[in-house]
């Protein structure tokens, strides 16, 4: 597991990985497209990831799920100020947002979806729009986000859904937790934007087999149950139960209940 660089590491040491976990399914498709895979070939695998959590080639496959949200200041914002991305770039939210990099993954990810959506003028129109909406600079991580929201530095940031439960376990950062609620936009038509972490095998794996292995029991029952319950993530094995904390998402919102909503 590498948070930068595997790409160039898979192509310039063929045979030093045998399987590849990584967070983002474009970190998975640009490996993928490099020709840097094999495929899984594993029943136990297709039984426990639905086919929409692994890539029609079965070249990879989905191993938690996560989704992209509004968090939003429990004071200064009310639920019907909120409805889908789109609105971020309204002018009523001129100076209340903050968000990270729009160069991380998180984001581009997100801002792809976009563009798949409305074409590239729209989505380069929506940015422009979101950008001047900001109330500071794009910094930090998404906790960062949300301890600006507590600090009364803005309104609204742009966060993956299991930071909440990062927040909750840290004593340090309850308190920008407990300021904050989780909204999911877009339910009134294609669903809030997710992302997956998930796992592949090398082409040139010299341990084939035991890489096999690894990703049937990283997709079972009791894995899922861990990626659930410690990472606050969303099984992408149904049947899983979800985190308390999860489960709690949403519960402000209509068409939310307990943490499922519209994908």
């Amino acid at each position: 597991y590498l948070k930068k660089g595997s790409l160039e590491r898979l192509k310039q040491q063929p045979g030093s990985v045998d399987a590849v976990l990584t967070v983002d399914i474009s970190n998975l498709t640009a490996m993928s497209d490099a020709g840097l895979f094999q495929r899984i070939n594993s029943k136990v695998v297709k039984t426990n990831v639905p086919a929409n959590y692994r890539s029609k080639d079965d070249i990879w496959t989905a191993l938690t799920a996560r989704a992209r949200v509004i968090y939003y200041s429990r004071d200064r914002v009310k639920l019907s100020e909120l409805s889908d991305y789109e609105d971020l770039a309204d002018s009523r939210f001129k100076g209340r947002i903050c968000t990270r990099s729009g160069h991380h993954k998180y984001n581009l990810a997100l801002f792809s979806s976009m563009i798949a959506e409305h074409g590239v003028i729209k989505a380069k129109q929506w940015l422009q729009g979101l950008k001047n909406n900001l109330a500071r600079k794009p910094q930090g991580n998404d906790r960062g986000q949300v301890k600006a929201i507590f600090q009364g530095q803005c309104d609204i940031s742009l966060g993956n859904t299991y930071y909440m439960g990062k927040m909750l376990a840290n004593k340090d950062q309850r308190a920008w937790a407990a300021s904050v609620g989780i909204f999911f936009p877009n339910q009134s038509n294609r669903g809030t934007h997710m992302n997956v972490s998930g796992g592949a095998i090398t082409k040139a794996a010299k341990n084939k087999m035991e890489a096999v292995k690894l990703l049937e029991f990283l997709s079972g029952d009791l894995s899922q149950f861990m990626y659930a319950n410690v990472n606050h993530e969303y099984p992408v094995k149904s049947g899983v139960q979800f985190s308390a904390i999860v489960s709690s998402f949403g519960a402000s919102q209509e068409g939310v209940k307990k943490g499922v909503f519209k994908q």
